[in-house]
């Protein structure tokens, strides 16, 4: 097979970066982040005091219990903050959300886009001092797409060569795994083959669905990723206690190949529910960190802080969002689903009840995904376009969608929610606007993290709170993963096979402007026909930080970037 010329992981950056980047500016922090060039020779004479340093300790909080830290079961900002110091994939994305090389020394890349070849560090080891290769990703990468395994983000690994065939095989029709296609040419050489050029893969294999597990520790147990003592990770830190329901320690891990650069000695994470009292503990010096999905600031007090310059807003790539069961009456109808989108005042919940400075969504995309030509995918098709905010209106399509249902009034139905102050005050809020503007009463429910999770999965709701962020930063992450027939994060059934056909076509697109016209077709008749979702705002982050912390941030998609940060 003919190939193009070779690429360091380290130029990969450069390349896409350029792709992927967002319309605001694109460091590449690659300079910064590499050791001090002090001379590895040099060392203290012998009339000079040997330098004692101080442990380094880094506090945050969790909203709950990490439903999973296996990586092919993950799916949840908690859980991904927890395990992004356990595990190492081929690549990692910045804070920029630009590919960074790990554990992929380099690649190849077919002329056609088609085929990748990694060539992996022979340094890197397992905690149990095993060696990483690449029959790790290999058993991996498979045993995320196996049946079985019912993996909700299975479908991150179908861009392989027959990976959903395999995902989707039955007792009766088995596929085989060896169709699928990743390989392990030898121990440190891993080859992937897609079935269509995806110009984003490199980003994709940064996203913890394809980091690798240790094969013998997953089959000893079943449980295995659920204790410390069971856990065998590969990343820049081992876990070292988990008290469930309370809290995690992770301590750094002295064989990662890269340990020079890591400065935290223990990192220990709280599961705290309640935002008042995630900040108590901040001002009580308890933890060091509050924002990007590791704990919230209270909003009745984010104007004060910000005003004082104790917090700090950021924008985010991420949109909060209502799921509507499309599969339960009356939300199985479209005009339902349009005027309870339509009744709301997005702008009154942000000044009245966020009060963050978020912007209002009608669509999923939010403004920092990038498009093309240096514009967001949001200058090139401005979600306003969709529908709007009228009451009127929205009363006419809710008599019409009860008729056309064969319903006299509005049936009984339960908006669900995580359980989280900031979530209970924006559905009460929203639930007091549906009762004014349109006469309906809904019933309130909230659960905590994991079950919420389940319950949703299962469709046990009328209508329920969801929230997604970037996994890398293409529209394409908002659209195929959350109105696809087919994927596993859609959790409202929303099922419209036009939709599921351009956003298939938008992945065999030759080119980058047809893949984001066929997404932005995709998004607008989910949106301004179907009303799939109700899009409510997208997300700022309020972060709150002590003072001598560096290189702990928020990342592009609002999540804690902190592995590599450090006290000074």
């Amino acid at each position: 097979m003919k190939f193009k010329k070779l690429f360091s992981a380290a130029l990969a950056v450069t390349l896409a970066g350029s792709l992927l980047a967002a319309c605001s500016s694109n460091n590449n922090n690659a300079a910064s982040s590499a050791p001090g060039s002090a001379s590895p020779s040099a060392s203290p004479s012998a009339s000079e005091s040997p330098v004692v340093s101080t442990p380094q300790e880094f506090r945050f909080t969790i909203g709950s219990e990490p439903p999973s830290l296996d990586p092919a079961l993950m799916q949840d900002a908690q859980s991904s903050i927890v395990a992004s110091g356990l595990f190492d994939g081929l690549m990692r994305l910045n804070e920029a959300g630009e590919p960074q090389p790990a554990l992929a020394e380099k690649y190849e890349m077919s002329e056609d886009g088609k085929t990748y070849t990694f060539k992996l560090r022979q340094d890197a080891k397992w905690s149990n001092g095993d060696p990483v290769t690449a029959h790790d990703f290999e058993y991996s990468w498979k045993r995320a797409l196996a049946p079985e395994t019912a993996a909700v983000y299975a479908y991150m690994l179908y861009y392989l060569e027959n990976g959903e065939k395999y995902n989707s095989s039955t007792p009766d029709k088995p596929v085989d795994a060896d169709e699928v296609g990743v390989k392990a040419l030898d121990d440190y050489t891993l080859e992937a083959k897609l079935y269509t050029a995806a110009p984003y893969f490199i980003s994709l294999v940064s996203h913890y669905t394809y980091w690798p597990v240790h094969k013998a520790s997953v089959e000893g147990k079943p449980e295995w990723a659920a204790d410390s003592s069971t856990m065998v990770t590969n990343g820049p830190f081992k876990l070292t206690e988990w008290a469930h329901g309370d809290k995690l320690v992770l301590t750094k891990n002295p064989d990662f190949y890269d340990a020079d650069k890591v400065s935290f000695d223990k990192v220990t994470i709280s599961m705290v529910e309640e935002d008042s009292t995630v900040y108590r503990l901040f001002e009580t010096d308890k933890i060091d960190w509050i924002g990007a999905q590791a704990g919230s600031v209270p909003s009745d007090l984010v104007p004060k802080l910000v005003s004082e310059k104790k917090a700090e807003i950021e924008t985010i790539a991420s949109v909060y969002y209502y799921l509507f069961n499309t599969k339960q009456a009356p939300f199985d109808n479209a005009k339902v689903r349009k005027a309870f989108s339509m009744a709301i005042d997005r702008q009154s919940i942000i000044d009245n009840v966020t009060k963050a400075n978020q912007t209002p969504a009608f669509g999923l995309v939010p403004p920092s995904i990038a498009g093309m030509d240096g514009k967001a995918y949001r200058e090139l098709y401005p979600d306003t376009a969709y529908y709007s905010e009228n009451v009127e209106e929205a009363k006419k399509l809710l008599a019409e969608g009860l008729k056309e249902s064969g319903l006299t009034k509005f049936p009984d139905s339960t908006l669900l929610y995580n359980t989280n102050e900031g979530h209970k005050a924006i559905a009460e809020a929203i639930v007091d606007m549906w009762r004014k503007n349109l006469g309906v009463e809904m019933k309130l429910a909230n659960q905590e993290w994991g079950t919420f999770l389940e319950t949703r999965q299962a469709g046990q709701f009328g209508v329920a709170r969801s929230g997604w962020g970037a996994d890398f930063n293409h529209a394409i992450n908002f659209t195929y993963d959350l109105i696809h027939p087919k994927s596993g994060n859609n959790d409202g059934r929303y099922d419209n096979q036009e939709v599921g056909k351009l956003l298939d076509d938008s992945l065999l697109a030759t080119d980058e402007k047809e893949r984001l016209e066929l997404i932005s077709k995709a998004e607008k008749i989910a949106l301004s026909d179907d009303m799939a979702v109700l899009p409510i705002y997208y997300y700022t982050t309020v972060t709150m930080e002590k003072d001598g912390f560096e290189d702990v941030v928020s990342d592009y998609a609002g999540h804690l970037d902190w592995v590599f940060g450090k006290k000074k």
